[in-house]
Parts: structure tokens; sequence; C-alpha cells
């Protein structure tokens, strides 16, 4: 299971996002957010996950890139090579990676899993995982780390301590609804909280301690495709598929509600203003963003890694071994991983050159 936007030693806590700026992907903040291709129906009873939407399309070289593209090294030779962790398979492509052995393996979902975090630090973090059952679960990371079990076994082993559902909703005849989806969550260790983005175009707001619901956030007209907890203003930042971003304040206040358009764009917007600082077309749909200082780096429905300036200019392109890429993760040492489609995993250094590409086991 991997995480959906950093590394060290397997994942790391998110940061906030930069306090005066925000990169909105089309109708999200991090997240897919093209319209659904023509003659596509939602399915009955169920909210449409992004994730039905997220293969590959088919990938052309965009025109008009700056000159600053970056050519990827060979990847016969990974500087990896330690056979306990690492051992090599031959894919039909000429390219050679390498399947991983987890350190830890968990299975706490029916269905994909969407977003992972880390609520707290040291002995008693907990790794997070939300998904398509609608369920949050939580894992003592020190039970991950330390565990005697075998790894092919650990799946049905380790129990979750905190499990979490979302809610359903009756309709006029006393029907239950499905139980939505969870695209992301975000987490406040002050407040003991954790947020989670929905299917039902709300976001919930679950108290730790309890594993009850604190607040609902009620206004998107379709499902949620990302939250972010802006905990040093205590706001939250909700991204949808109705094409919307909002700024949610204490006690269910909405403090800006900010429409984004459509189509395969991202967008970036300074927040004190409210105002977009700039709009920049892309070929394909984004699915993730991260800050590195003041320039963005983002992938989406392509094998492409993209890093922009902060007024939208293209400084550079790497080309990544996953077709469709859903999460990019900056290391501090510069060091950034790129995960998507077909379980692979592409970790390429500050310079541009491949150091080396994996594919996850999934097998057990």
């Amino acid at each position: 299971m991997a995480r959906s936007g950093r590394l060290e030693d397997g994942a790391v806590p998110q940061g906030e996002p930069n306090q005066s700026s925000i990169v909105n992907t089309s109708s999200s903040i991090t997240g897919c957010a093209e319209t659904p291709p023509t003659g596509t129906k939602r399915p009955t009873g169920k909210a449409y996950s992004r994730r039905e939407r997220s293969k590959p399309e088919p990938f052309s070289e965009p025109s008009g890139l700056h000159p600053k593209t970056l050519t990827p090294t060979p990847l016969s030779s990974p500087p990896v090579t330690d056979p306990s962790v690492l051992t090599p398979f031959h894919p039909s492509s000429p390219s050679s990676f390498f399947e991983a052995e987890p350190e830890c393996f968990l299975q706490g979902h029916e269905g994909p899993v969407y977003d992972v975090k880390f609520y707290g630090d040291g002995e008693d973090a907990l790794l997070l995982s939300c998904g398509d059952d609608g369920r949050i679960r939580g894992w003592r990371w020190k039970d991950c780390t330390e565990s005697d079990v075998p790894v092919p076994l650990q799946g049905k082993h380790m129990r979750p301590v905190l499990d979490l559902m979302n809610p359903q909703h009756k309709g006029p005849w006393g029907a239950l609804s499905p139980i939505p989806e969870n695209n992301s969550i975000a987490v406040n260790t002050l407040g003991g909280s954790i947020y989670a983005a929905a299917g039902d175009s709300c976001a919930y707001c679950w108290d730790v301690e309890s594993g009850q619901v604190k607040m609902v956030f009620k206004g998107h007209s379709d499902y949620l495709h990302s939250v972010i907890a802006r905990n040093s203003t205590n706001q939250i930042i909700t991204g949808s598929e109705d094409g919307t971003v909002r700024i949610w304040g204490k006690n269910l206040t909405l403090l800006i509600s900010q429409a984004c358009g459509s189509g395969r764009s991202l967008s970036v917007w300074n927040l004190p203003a409210s105002e977009c600082i700039s709009k920049i077309s892309t070929p394909a749909a984004v699915q993730d963003v991260v800050f590195d200082g003041n320039q963005i780096l983002a992938v989406g429905a392509e094998p492409l890694l993209y890093r922009f300036n902060i007024n939208g200019e293209i400084l550079s392109q790497i080309q990544c071994a996953p077709q469709s890429a859903f999460s990019v993760s900056l290391h501090p040492s510069g060091v950034t991983a790129v995960g998507g489609y077909g379980a692979l995993v592409d970790v390429i250094s500050q310079f541009g050159s491949h150091l080396c590409t994996f594919r996850c086991q999934f097998e057990y």
C-alpha cells in the first residue's frame, strides 16, 4: 500500500501547503477533475469515483514546451541493487523494473485505497488509510515496523486500532444510501481530528478519541476529490467535481467558494486576495500536485512529471514509468517519487535522472 504524496522510509506525514497560494487541478485541489468521457454514465447508486477515470490516456508528446526537457537515464542498471530488497524481473518493455519486497503489509479495505496519511509522530503515530469502501482505518506505525509476523501473513494478522465508516443517508421511503467512498483525508493532531473528502459531496470531521463525526461540511454539489487542513489558520479546503474549491473556517463557516472552471488545466490561486495567479492548460487531466518551494510538481493521466514556476511556465518535463500517475511525492533531499498505474513507482533524482523504478507486489 503506497501513500499518495510523500516518500521517506515508505511514507512521511504531509506538510501544509504554501500559506499564500493553493494549486487547483481543474475542479479539485489535488485530484483529477476532468469531466466524465462523453457517453459515460455514473454507476447507479454509487458515487462516480475518480479512480474509475484514471487509466492512461493515449499519449503524444506535448507541443510548445520549453527546451529544458530532461531525458531520463537508462533503467537497466539502477543503483539500488540490494538482493534482499529487490528482485529483478523482465516485463515486455525494454526497461528493467524491480519487484519490491515491502517491509510491512496491511490489508484493511474492500476495494481500492485512495489515500494514506500519518496521524501524530513517534511511538504513538498512526498510519491512516481510506478508500472505496467508505472506511478510515488506522494502524500503530510502531506495530507495523516491529512486527515479527512474516510479511505475506501480516495483511490479515494486523488489526487496525481505529475504524471509522462514513454515515449512510436515509431516503424518503426509509431506504439507506450506499456508503460513500473517501477520496482523500487530512489530519489535525492538535484538534484531534481527521477530515475526509467523501463521495456524497460532503467533508466529514471525525473525532479521533471518540470515533464520532464532529462536523459535516455541506455545500458542494458533486463528490469531493480532496481535502487539505490549514491547521495554522483553523481552516480546511475542499475541492470537488462540481468545479469549485471552498475554504471553510470555524463552526462550518464558508469563507470562500471559488469556481475554477473545467477541462484539463491547473490553476494557482492567491488565498489572501482570492484571485487566480495563473491557469495552465495541460495535455491530460492533472491528478496530483505538490509545492517545491516556489515551484510546482504535477502529474496526471500521462507518463510525464511536470515542473512549473508560480506563474505557470513549464520549467521541465520528465518521462515516467507509470502511464498514468496518481501521486507525486517530494523528499527533503530533493528526490521525487511518482506512483501510478500498474503499481509502478518511479524514483527520480533532483537532477532529473532516474534512480530506480520498481513495481509493488500485491499478490498476497
